[in-house]
């Protein structure tokens, strides 16, 4: 309840009301648990589809290299050259012993993966995830009532 004002039987109430801060701090939840699972870590990347795939766990003992359609290596967000690279993947998932997620667009050239994989393999990483994207999943820039209007075309239209 409130504080009671005057001098009654009762006199002052002098506990504090917590039940409007327990709602805000459900709503927070609530909110927070909603839109965790949305956000995405890294560079926009166009991935390849592939049928079984797992979700990237969720935390901070992992590191994602994203290698983009141009070339560009990026280890989480930051942009990093391939001359660099064995350096920062040295003091980054070697010394802190992180776990090391690979995400390269489809469209990478393969001998570029496979150099960028060379350098992974010679600083000593042993595991490395491979990133891809679920099949099944439409897009999440694709609008849903596009990949329905593809396959509605008839031949000729």
């Amino acid at each position: 309840m409130g504080a009671a004002v005057g001098k009654g039987p009762r006199g002052y109430m002098a506990e504090i009301n917590v039940t409007p801060f327990v709602d805000v701090m459900l709503v927070l939840l609530i909110i927070f648990m909603v839109t965790a699972p949305m956000l995405t870590q890294g560079v926009d990347v166009d991935l390849p589809k592939t049928r079984s795939v797992r979700t990237l766990p969720a935390g901070s003992d992992h590191l994602v290299l994203s290698v983009k359609k141009d070339g560009a290596i990026y280890l989480d967000e930051y942009n990093v050259s391939f001359e660099d690279l064995r350096q920062h993947l040295q003091n980054l998932v070697v010394a802190q012993k992180k776990q090391l997620y690979l995400r390269a667009d489809k469209d990478v050239a393969y001998g570029v993966v496979v150099k960028v994989m060379g350098e992974i393999k010679s600083v000593g990483i042993e595991k490395l995830g491979i990133v891809a994207e679920s099949a099944d999943e439409p897009k999440a820039n694709q609008k849903p009532d596009q990949k329905g209007a593809d396959k509605a075309k008839a031949p000729g239209q």
